[in-house]
């Protein structure tokens, strides 16, 4: 067993508990922290809604869910970090800054306590201060800075998604209901986001969504959440095309199904973008270049295969420019 300043460590914890997007641009680190580390027992806190993505992982020896809500006010911290140090961790990597995390785990005594110095970042005892609002490097490697203080020099992008689950017969009998066999002449759009700032308008995305079926022939599927089922039910009857409509109807592992198979995904930056880029599959992704901190070089979609077109307003992107973006990956 690996030590690490004189701490064997046996049992790891790694904490990432926000959004899709950010949880999967987490999975390298995750990846290169068993890599090291690969007799410790790793365990993974996160956000409920994000498990399916790593249900099977191997890497992953325990998955730990956490609510907001069961762990809220002091009283929540307290009851965290009895449940922490029931587990007697001996190293706790925090990827998402909270104040909650840091007084947790060092109220739970955990030896190695690894974060940024920021929201009571007195509390960790290995820690870098929290750049990642300047925008100069991927979310990936900002991820893999933080590792390096345990000793992992981090050099490949591995995205640990449990693939087989896209072989997973349930999803294939959902994509049969859903009418989806011939996905090479499938392209999936995803025209929402967390954040209104970040989506370029409903009215462009209508426009590009009939020239792709009126001039190029394929057919579009929309991808959005539940909360979005009502603005794409109205996107679709404006597009007055034949699309499918997959607003709401997917788990995770179905959408991941989905968009392992389709030609190339057209989207906002969004949990999606990072679910395909994962996977391969060629996204052209629409960003706004302002602030540094939303921009493409943080958070755009990981790989070769991929077109980013940004701009100061993301309103301001024209139709024909992703289009032309489409054409050019399907020629490849």
């Amino acid at each position: 067993m690996l030590k690490f300043k004189s701490v064997e460590i046996k049992k790891i914890l790694a904490i990432r508990t926000d959004r899709l997007g950010e949880f999967i641009l987490t999975l390298p680190a995750i990846h290169a922290i068993k890599a090291k580390f690969p007799n410790a027992h790793l365990a993974l806190m996160l956000n409920p809604y994000n498990i399916e993505i790593v249900e099977g992982n191997p890497d992953i020896d325990e998955i730990i869910k956490y609510s907001e809500d069961e762990f809220r006010g002091l009283r929540g911290t307290l009851r965290l970090a009895q449940e922490i140090k029931k587990c007697k961790f001996d190293a706790v990597v925090i990827f998402n800054p909270k104040q909650k995390f840091n007084l947790a785990t060092f109220l739970a005594r955990v030896p190695v306590r690894v974060g940024y110095d920021r929201k009571w970042g007195f509390l960790l005892n290995r820690k870098i201060p929290d750049l990642k609002f300047l925008g100069i490097k991927h979310e990936i490697e900002y991820n893999f800075d933080l590792v390096k203080l345990i000793g992992i020099d981090c050099q490949k992008q591995i995205f640990p998604i449990a693939l087989a689950s896209i072989k997973d017969h349930a999803a294939e009998q959902f994509l049969c209901k859903v009418g989806i066999s011939d996905t090479l002449s499938l392209i999936a759009i995803h025209p929402w986001a967390s954040n209104p700032l970040k989506e370029w308008p409903h009215i462009s995305f209508i426009e590009l969504s009939r020239k792709i079926i009126d001039e190029l022939g394929f057919k579009v599927v929309i991808i959005a959440g539940e909360d979005a089922i009502g603005r794409t039910d109205n996107f679709v009857k404006q597009l007055n095309r034949k699309v499918i409509n997959l607003a709401g109807q997917t788990t995770l592992k179905e959408l991941a199904t989905i968009l392992s198979r389709v030609r190339l995904l057209i989207t906002n930056d969004s949990g999606p973008m990072h679910v395909a880029a994962s996977q391969n599959v060629p996204v052209v992704a629409l960003f706004r270049k302002e602030p540094v901190s939303v921009s493409a070089k943080r958070w755009g979609p990981v790989g070769a295969n991929h077109i980013v077109i940004e701009n100061e307003f993301i309103a301001d992107i024209l139709v024909e420019e992703v289009f032309n973006g489409v054409k050019k990956i399907l020629q490849r």
